[in-house]
C-alpha cells in the first residue's frame, strides 16, 4: 500500500468521524440562528428522509439487537425535529403575515395539499395524529419497553450461569461463550435504552401541541398588533402556517414512533419482519373462514357486493394457493412420523447430568460467576483446569458450575462423579484473613475455618485488609478460597476422574509419538481396564501422569497377562523411581527419608507374608501404634516445611501407604528399590524402638 492510499484512509475515517459533531453544531445553528426559509425546506426534507430511513431498517431488522443503535438515533432525530421546530417557529412569527410561503414551501405544502387551506380541518387533523402517536403508539412502546428493561434485567444473571454451564459442559468454546454474554449484555443495555428512548418520543408529542399553541396565539397577537391584519385575516394566515409546520414535523415523529414499536415488539427470528409475517400468516385453513365470510357477507342484501365480492374470492384464491404450496412442500420432504411418547420413558439424561467435576452454589454466590462483574471465579477456574491438566498428565474435565437451591445462600459444594468431596460457606463482599502463625494483633470479624487446610480465619470487611496485613493475616478473596479448595479437591481426587475414556486418549497421543511402544502394550499385554486401573493407582500415590511413554515402557517391561494390578502398579514403580523421586525433592539435594527400625521391618514383612493378599493386612492395634509413632516423628519435620518420603521395604509398602495415606496424604511411602543407586539419601528419623513395638503386637496377635 502507498502512501497516498494511507493518507487517503486517514482523511476518510476523519470525515466520517466529524460528521456527526458537525449535524450537532448545525442543530445547535438551527435553534439559535435565523436561517432562511430554503433550509427549512432542506431541514423538513431531511428530517422526512431519516424517519423513512429508520422505519425500513426497523422492519427489515431480524432482531431487535440488528438495530442496537436505535434509542441513539431517535434521540438525534428528536432532537432534529425540535431544532427545525424552533427555527420554523421564529420564520413563522416574523414574517408569516407576508403569505403561506413565509416559512418554506413544505409548510406551505402541507397546509394546502394535505388539508385543502382549512385550518379548521387541519386542527382536526393534526390532533387525531398526535393522539395516535402520543395515547396509542409511544404510550404502548414505552410500556412495552419498561417491561422488557425490566425481564431482560431480571433474567440477565440466568442467562450468564446458563452460558457459563454450556460452556464447562463443553457445548460452547470459549469464543462462543464470549460472544453469547456480550449478547446478552447489549441485549440488557438495549431495552433499558429503549426504555429512555420512549420518553423522548413522549416528550416530542406533547412538545408539538405546545408549539402549535404558540405559533397560534403569538401568531395572531403579533398580526394584529404589529403588523396590522384584523383578527379573521390573522388568525387564517398563522393557523395555516401553524397546522402546516405542525403537521410537516408530526408525519416523521409519527414515523419514528412506528419504527420504535416495531422494533421493542419483535421476536428474535431468523427473518425480518416481513418474511416472518408472511410465514406465519401464510397458512392456507385460516383463509378458508375468511373467505366464506366475506362471501356470506358479500351476498347479503344491501351489502356493497361489487367491493365484498371481489374480496371474498381474492381470499379463495389465497386459500388454495397456500393449500397446494403446503401439499407439494409436504410431497418433496417426507414426513417423519414420530413415535407417541410414552410416559414411562426415560432418557439416560433425565437422571443424570454427565459432569464429572460439579460446582454447586447458593444464589448469594451468583456475584463470583456473573459476567457483569467479571466473572472472577470463572477465570480462576479455567487457569487450574489448565494448570492441573498440565501437572496430572491429562485433561482435566469441563467444571460444571450451576446454582442450587436447595443449598444456603452462601454456600457451595464440590463434587466429583456424583459424590460430594467438599462444601463451605463465604461471603462474596467480604476477605478471608488466614492466622499465618506469627500475628502479631488480632483483627475482628467472623471466626471461620480455612476450607482447604483448615487453618484458622476470620472473614472482614475488604476495609480492613490493610489492617489485616499489617497484623501478620494472609488476606484472599472469596473466589481465590473456592479456586484453591477446588485445586486441593482435583489434586487429591485425581483418581477418581480419571477413567477408561482418559486412559484411551493418553494411548492415542502414545501411538502419534512412539507407535511401536504404544503397539507392544495394548491390546497384549495389557487391555485398556488394565491400563486405566495401573494409572489410577498411580495418582493415587500422588504420581502424575506427564510422562507417560516412560511409564508406558516400564509397563511393557513388566506385564504379564496373569499378573494382579497392584503387583504390577508395584512392578512399575521401581523402574520409575526417578520420576517419583524428582516430584518430592529436586535432583542435586539428598532425599530426607523416615524409615523403621531393621528388626521392625522383618517382623512386619513375616506379618505380610503370613496376611498374603488381605486388603488390611496389619493388625488395627498394631497400625495405631504405627501411625502415632510414625506422626510423632514426622511432626518436626513438617514443622521445618520440609518434604521428605517414608522408606520400606517392598513387601510392606503397598500396606503402609494405605495405611498412612489418611493421615499423612502429602508423604509419600517408597520402598527400597524404588531409590536410584546414585540418590543420596538423609535419614532424618527412625521409628521402631519401644521394644520393636511390642514385638510387633506379639507378631500381630
Amino acid at each position: 500500500m502507498n502512501r497516498g492510499d494511507v493518507n487517503g484512509r486517514i482523511w476518510s475515517n476523519t470525515a466520517k468521524g466529524a460528521v456527526l459533531p458537525l449535524a450537532i453544531l448545525a442543530l445547535v445553528m438551527f435553534m439559535m440562528v435565523p436561517v432562511p426559509a430554503i433550509m427549512l425546506d432542506i431541514g423538513f426534507v431531511t428530517n422526512i428522509m431519516i424517519s423513512l430511513a429508520v422505519l425500513m431498517i426497523a422492519l427489515n431488522a431480524a432482531k431487535p439487537l440488528d438495530f442496537s443503535s436505535f434509542p441513539t438515533v431517535l434521540l438525534f432525530a428528536t432532537l432534529l425535529r425540535l431544532a427545525l421546530n424552533v427555527a420554523s417557529t421564529r420564520v413563522v412569527l416574523v414574517s408569516g403575515h407576508t403569505g403561506s410561503d413565509a416559512a418554506g414551501h413544505v409548510i406551505e405544502a402541507f397546509g394546502h395539499f394535505l388539508i385543502g387551506g382549512d385550518y379548521v380541518v387541519g386542527i382536526f387533523v393534526f390532533a387525531i395524529l398526535m393522539i395516535i402517536n402520543l395515547v396509542v403508539i409511544t404510550k404502548g412502546a414505552g410500556r412495552v419497553s419498561e417491561v422488557s428493561a425490566r425481564f431482560t434485567l431480571d433474567a440477565m444473571p440466568g442467562k450468564q450461569m446458563a452460558i457459563d454451564a454450556d460452556l464447562n459442559a463443553g457445548l460452547l468454546t470459549p469464543d462462543e461463550a464470549k460472544t453469547r454474554r456480550q449478547e446478552v449484555a447489549t441485549e440488557a443495555d438495549f431495552y433499558g435504552s429503549m426504555d429512555g428512548a420512549s420518553k423522548f418520543v413522549k416528550g416530542d408529542a406533547v412538545a408539538g401541541i405546545l408549539i402549535l399553541v404558540i405559533n397560534i396565539v403569538g401568531g395572531i397577537i403579533l398580526g394584529v398588533v404589529s403588523h396590522g391584519l384584523d383578527l379573521g385575516q390573522a388568525a387564517e394566515t398563522y393557523v395555516l402556517l401553524a397546522i402546516g409546520d405542525a403537521l410537516v414535523a408530526q408525519v416523521p415523529a409519527l414515523l419514528l414512533s412506528i419504527a420504535a414499536a416495531s422494533i421493542v415488539t419483535r421476536v428474535n427470528s431468523d427473518k425480518d419482519l416481513s418474511g416472518q409475517i408472511a410465514q406465519q400468516f401464510g397458512i392456507g385453513k385460516a383463509w378458508v373462514p375468511v373467505a366464506g365470510i366475506l362471501t356470506f357477507l358479500g351476498i347479503l342484501p344491501g351489502m356493497p357486493h361489487v367491493i365484498i365480492l371481489p374480496a371474498a374470492a381474492l381470499a379463495w384464491f389465497i386459500a388454495l394457493r397456500l393449500r397446494k404450496a403446503a401439499k407439494q412442500q409436504a410431497q418433496e420432504k417426507p414426513v417423519e412420523v414420530a413415535e407417541p411418547e410414552n410416559p414411562a420413558h426415560i432418557e439416560w439424561s433425565d437422571v443424570s447430568d454427565g459432569a464429572v467435576l460439579g460446582l454447586e452454589i447458593g444464589y448469594g454466590l451468583i456475584s463470583l460467576v456473573d459476567e457483569r462483574k467479571d466473572a472472577p471465579l470463572i477465570g480462576r477456574i479455567t487457569g487450574i483446569r489448565r494448570q492441573l491438566s498440565r501437572e496430572l498428565g491429562f485433561v482435566v474435565p469441563m467444571i460444571r458450575v450451576k446454582d442450587n437451591l436447595a443449598l444456603g445462600a452462601n454456600q457451595y459444594r464440590i463434587t466429583i462423579a456424583g459424590v460430594v468431596v467438599g462444601e463451605d460457606e463465604l461471603w462474596p463482599e467480604e476477605l478471608l484473613a488466614l492466622d499465618s502463625g506469627d500475628l502479631v494483633a488480632t483483627v475482628d470479624g467472623r471466626p471461620a475455618k480455612d476450607p482447604t487446610f483448615g487453618l484458622d480465619a476470620v472473614w472482614i470487611g475488604a476495609d480492613q485488609r490493610s489492617e489485616a496485613v499489617v497484623a501478620g493475616y494472609t488476606v484472599v478473596d472469596p473466589s481465590t478460597v473456592v479456586a484453591t479448595h477446588l485445586n486441593h479437591l482435583i489434586v487429591s481426587n485425581a483418581s477418581e476422574i480419571f477413567g477408561m475414556d482418559e486412559a484411551k486418549k493418553l494411548l492415542d497421543t502414545l501411538k502419534e509419538v512412539a507407535p511401536q511402544l504404544a503397539e507392544g502394550l495394548t491390546p497384549q499385554p495389557l487391555n485398556l481396564a488394565q491400563v486405566t486401573a495401573l494409572c489410577r493407582n498411580l495418582l493415587i500415590e500422588g504420581i502424575p501422569l506427564k510422562d507417560f511413554r516412560r511409564i508406558a515402557e516400564a509397563m511393557v517391561a513388566v506385564a504379564r497377562p496373569d499378573m494382579s494390578v497392584d503387583h504390577l502398579t508395584e512392578l512399575v514403580r521401581q523402574r520409575i523411581g526417578s520420576l517419583i523421586i524428582q516430584n518430592i525433592v529436586p535432583v542435586k539435594m539428598p532425599l530426607p527419608v523416615l524409615t523403621l527400625d531393621g528388626e521392625l521391618e522383618g517382623l512386619l514383612a513375616q506379618a505380610m507374608r503370613v496376611a498374603g493378599d488381605a486388603q488390611h493386612p496389619i493388625e488395627p492395634a498394631l497400625a495405631q501404634r504405627l501411625i502415632e509413632q510414625v506422626t510423632e516423628a514426622a511432626r518436626p519435620i513438617m514443622a521445618q516445611a520440609r518434604s521428605f518420603a517414608i522408606v520400606t521395604s517392598p513387601v510392606a509398602r503397598r500396606a503402609l501407604s494405605r495405611l498412612f495415606r489418611p493421615h499423612l496424604p502429602e508423604t509419600p511411602v517408597l520402598s527400597f528399590l524404588e531409590i536410584p543407586d546414585g540418590k543420596p539419601v538423609e535419614v532424618v528419623a527412625v521409628v521402631g524402638n519401644e521394644s520393636r513395638i511390642n514385638r510387633v503386637e506379639r507378631l500381630a496377635a
